[in-house]
């Protein structure tokens, strides 16, 4: 099952911390992508960067332990949806209006609209918002 995936999951596999529940769940989207693809909005590169640059220089965690899961994820699929800048300023923007999002937030919602896909997502405020949209939760 495809599935688009919030930056919230990936972070868990990154640092490994938060809720036993957060881990498991994180967990579950990790084996499911064994088997299908997850699809990210172009936002997702530079927010995942954002958060380890700043973990690195917060000093949470070396350059060596970064590239070494820069690494695991270029080995799983991720497909990265290139049209997300198409709706960056229509659709995107009026989700993040209507929910309260940030616009990265409204971004994985906007993909889960459009593509009919469910969202792996730990943001609390994501998963209220899909719920209201009619998105999925990845289960």
């Amino acid at each position: 099952m495809s599935f688009v995936l919030d930056t919230s999951v990936t972070m868990r596999w990154f640092f490994g911390d938060g809720k036993p529940s957060d881990l498991a769940y994180a967990g579950k989207v990790l084996d499911e992508m064994k088997k299908s693809s997850a699809f990210v909005p172009v936002t997702w590169g530079l927010e995942l960067s954002n958060v380890i640059a700043r973990a690195e220089s917060k000093g949470l965690v070396t350059e060596a332990r970064s590239g070494a899961f820069l690494e695991m994820l270029a080995d799983v699929d991720i497909e990265v949806d290139t049209s997300t800048f198409l709706h960056s300023m229509s659709d995107t923007l009026q989700l993040a209006r209507r929910f309260k999002l940030s616009s990265y937030d409204a971004s994985y919602l906007e993909l889960a609209l459009r593509s009919g896909m469910p969202v792996a997502t730990l943001d609390e405020d994501l998963r209220k918002a899909a719920k209201k949209a009619g998105v999925k939760q990845f289960a």
